[in-house]
């Protein structure tokens, strides 16, 4: 079977369940982020991976889907140590997007988000601090689940944002999706306050292409969330998130001095130079962000958003296009970082043939009701 380059190159990643419960029957694999008891976690980094041992154990997510019936078939290709919303990687090369072969996967868990669209696994695992679940599954057409920050424990994942953190989840029908989400929260919620009042966020589709925010729908009441500071939330996003990737690799980069691709070490570089002055002057900022969406969500309540600016990135595209979709993107997919919320990437509409994914964020510890509302959703 084509694997689409999903894989990791010379990986045999394979694992059978060690329990029987809610996936018993269901397949999946495991972003190259998370450790795999017994396989080097590599990080998308040659150089990363040289200095790893085999894992001792596997991550909680991971035991988590074993335990409940599910099989284990592969590791799968991210971006260099998920510093990427592209899909690209330089040392094993870009996965194909199944549904857009002319276009990128989207990042960092490209490989996770592409091994559920072409049919290989029925599920994947991947993680997401600034979209790195979300951003594929919109490029790729399927649905991705980015839980509550803290819901899911992170460790055995290689840190990156801690603050911002999370692992993900891909799945291609809502079923499996709230299944597995359920398996990975370990929750016993029963009846969770179902979500009826929808937001849509009239700034953020504003900062899609037109074309793209015409085809999805705006569903609910409108508000404004960014009340034209959009580039304060998204320089808020780039120095606090980059102070933790300062903190988590810093001393690493500086005493390994990495071999990264063209295209990632000058963001590692960004981040190395992101002061404690920075710092001091965005985290008030981040607490106001939070309170107000906080505010918003009530239990029962989602905001409504595209989960990215368009459709995914030409494989071709230049680098005026990708700072462009950064600069959009970012904002849309900060939103649940700044606030610690869970989102889920619904694969709702199409543009000239390539999917676009609808981004439903609800408020802190809701995320049953969002697992049941893309249940609802695909029935409806």
């Amino acid at each position: 079977m084509h694997d689409y380059g999903a894989y990791l190159p010379g990986s045999d990643c394979r694992a059978e369940p060690t329990g029987c419960g809610a996936l018993h029957g269901l397949s999946f694999a495991v972003k190259d982020l998370i450790d795999v008891a017994g396989h080097v976690t590599g990080g998308g980094n040659p150089d990363w991976a040289a200095a790893q041992s085999p894992a001792a154990s596997h991550a909680a997510a991971v035991a988590r889907l074993l335990a409940n019936g599910a099989r284990l078939r592969g590791k799968t290709i991210t971006d260099e140590l998920a510093f990427s919303l592209e899909g690209e990687n330089a040392h094993y090369g870009t996965p194909l997007n199944p549904r857009c072969p002319d276009r990128l996967p989207g990042g960092s868990s490209s490989g996770s988000a592409v091994a559920v669209a072409a049919g290989l696994v029925d599920l994947a695992l991947g993680t997401d601090t600034g979209g790195s679940v979300r951003v594929p599954a919109s490029f790729c057409g399927v649905y991705g689940f980015r839980p509550s920050h803290g819901r899911v424990p992170m460790d055995g994942v290689i840190p990156f944002a801690p603050s911002y953190d999370t692992v993900g989840l891909f799945a291609r029908n809502a079923r499996h999706l709230a299944a597995a989400g359920r398996v990975l929260l370990q929750s016993e919620m029963t009846n969770p306050v179902p979500i009826t009042r929808l937001y849509h966020a009239v700034d953020a589709y504003a900062l899609a292409d037109p074309a793209a925010a015409a085809m999805l729908p705006w569903l609910g009441e409108a508000v404004t969330i960014f009340d034209g500071q959009e580039a304060d939330w998204l320089e808020c996003y780039r120095v606090l998130q980059g102070a933790e990737i300062k903190a988590s690799l810093g001393d690493w980069i500086a005493e390994t001095k990495p071999r990264f691709g063209a295209g990632i070490a000058p963001r590692f570089a960004d981040a190395l130079a992101i002061s404690t002055e920075q710092v001091g002057y965005w985290q008030p900022h981040r607490a106001r962000y939070a309170a107000r969406l906080q505010a918003l969500l009530q239990p029962g309540c989602a905001l409504v958003l595209p989960s990215t600016p368009g459709p995914a990135l030409a494989l071709n595209s230049d680098g005026p296009a990708r700072g462009a979709f950064y600069r959009a993107a970012l904002c849309l997919t900060s939103l649940a970082g700044h606030a610690g919320l869970p989102a889920l990437s619904l694969p709702l509409a199409e543009l000239a043939g390539c999917p676009l994914g609808l981004s439903i964020i609800a408020g802190p510890g809701q995320d049953e009701a969002l697992l049941a509302f893309a249940v609802a959703q695909a029935l409806s």
